[in-house]
Parts: C-alpha cells; structure tokens; sequence
C-alpha cells in the first residue's frame, strides 16, 4: 500500500456532499470533523475509530479546516441561520 499525501486525504467534487471538503472515499465532510473535534469534544482516536477513518484522515480534515477556517466558519454559520429560521417559521 502505498502512503497518501496530505493532500490526497480530502476532496471536492460538486455531486458529493454539495461540493464541501470531505474525507477522499467518504462522504464525511470536514464540517462534520470540526463539529465532532472542536464543538463536541471528540478526541482525533474516536472520530476514526466510530466512523471507519484513519488517523491521517481526520488530522488531514482538521488540518484542511485550519486553512480555511474563514471560509468553512461562515458556511457553518450560515446553516445554524438557516435553521434558526426554520425553527421560528414553525
């Protein structure tokens, strides 16, 4: 087996996961890393572990989030709005 390069553990493609950042081979988006990681306090060997990724893959994502943090905050941001909105349409 031959070692993948940091940059061979995430992707985009726009007909999976709506085009966000994802783990290569999954459909697990880096948002889902960060929020298990960061909001939920999932160590880095859970998050591998309960979901079938390898270590390299969820430092990949995180590594991929600290990049683009920006960018990835705002779009979660914007989806917690949108929801809120839902929430108070009800």
């Amino acid at each position: 087996m031959t070692a993948k390069t940091l940059d061979q553990h995430i992707e985009t493609r726009p007909d999976i996961a709506r085009g966000k950042p994802r783990i290569a081979g999954h459909r697990i988006t880096v948002r889902d890393i960060v929020i298990w990681h960061e909001r939920l306090g999932k160590g880095v060997d859970e998050i591998a572990s309960d979901y079938g990724l390898t270590l390299a893959d969820v430092h990949a994502a995180l590594a991929y989030y600290f990049d683009h943090r920006a960018d990835i905050d705002r779009g979660m941001a914007d989806g917690q709005a949108f929801a809120d909105s839902l929430r108070h349409a009800l």
